[in-house]
């Protein structure tokens, strides 16, 4: 009966392992055959090195050079937002807050993960975009700047949650031996702590990067929609999630060229978030094999 149950748990843990396989099987053959398809009418040059991308004017060109801009200039800003604040919270987490304190003040951080990003996206257009216009004179409604905060804002427990588990694991030992030496908190913290668990530190900024790349609501509603080649965050610009946003409303008529370019963005955003990934778990593997 023992032996029985072990069968069906192991089973059903194949069967789960097999789901989310076969399910990443599914999305990429989904956006290669899509994609093949948009490809065959329009040049993988032209859509690599075209810096107009107008698939639903007139004047048609496919570059997704501006997408990609847009893209990158809101996450970087994103990331220069939540990679000092997060990491700076994690250090006071895991070297200076009280147990009590830190048990508390944790979870509440990681709610600001819960919250729905489209509330994110209102609070950028409504509140960070009226402050910043105070501010710099002449600014938009829509910014790659207020969108790129508030995303930094929303991937901050990101960062902070997992830089704090990376700090936490190291070996009790490791600090000891650093008060021990007469190093203070501060030294310990910044030239010791953070330096050993710099892989887990790495890999939870690349995998905020790689989940402000592919944010949604927030580039939709405070970013705008203008796929133009800028790196002025002043300018309002479109996030290639936000153009498959735009295209999937339903006024672009199903199997159309204009349509099928919803799957060539899609395939050049998992391409990104692909490779971000793995770069990840390449940083993670080595340094572990480092330290072994």
């Amino acid at each position: 009966m023992r032996k029985t149950k072990e069968k069906i748990i192991e089973a059903l843990l194949s069967f789960s392992g097999l789901i989310t396989i076969l399910t990443t099987i599914g999305i990429i053959w989904v956006l290669a055959s899509e994609s093949f398809s948009f490809f065959r009418e329009v040049s993988l040059i032209d859509f690599l090195t075209d810096t107009e991308w107008t698939p639903l004017f007139t004047q048609k060109h496919y570059g997704i050079l501006p997408l990609l801009s847009g893209t990158f200039l809101v996450t970087m800003i994103a990331v220069m937002v939540a990679m000092p604040i997060g990491l700076s919270i994690a250090i006071y987490l895991s070297d200076y807050a009280h147990r009590k304190f830190r048990d508390t003040v944790k979870p509440m951080l990681e709610v600001l993960a819960a919250v729905p990003t489209v509330v994110y996206g209102f609070f950028a257009l409504t509140v960070v975009t009226p402050f910043l216009q105070n501010i710099i004179p002449g600014l938009g409604s829509f910014n790659a700047l207020s969108a790129g905060i508030v995303m930094g804002i929303m991937i901050i427990p990101m960062v902070s949650s997992l830089s704090e588990d990376a700090l936490r694991a190291l070996p009790k030992s490791l600090r000891e031996a650093s008060f021990g030496m007469g190093a203070t908190r501060f030294q310990t913290a910044f030239k010791v702590a953070v330096p050993a668990a710099s892989s887990g530190i790495v890999v939870s900024i690349i995998l905020a990067f790689a989940r402000a790349i592919g944010e949604t609501m927030i580039v939709a509603i405070a970013a705008g929609q203008q796929p133009i080649l800028t790196m002025d965050p002043r300018d309002a610009v479109e996030t290639i999630t936000a153009y498959i946003v735009q295209v999937s409303l339903g006024d672009v008529q199903h199997g159309s060229l204009e349509y099928k370019t919803i799957f060539a963005a899609g395939i050049t955003l998992f391409v990104f978030t692909f490779i971000l990934n793995n770069i990840s778990f390449w940083v993670k593997k080595r340094y572990q094999e480092k330290y072994e």
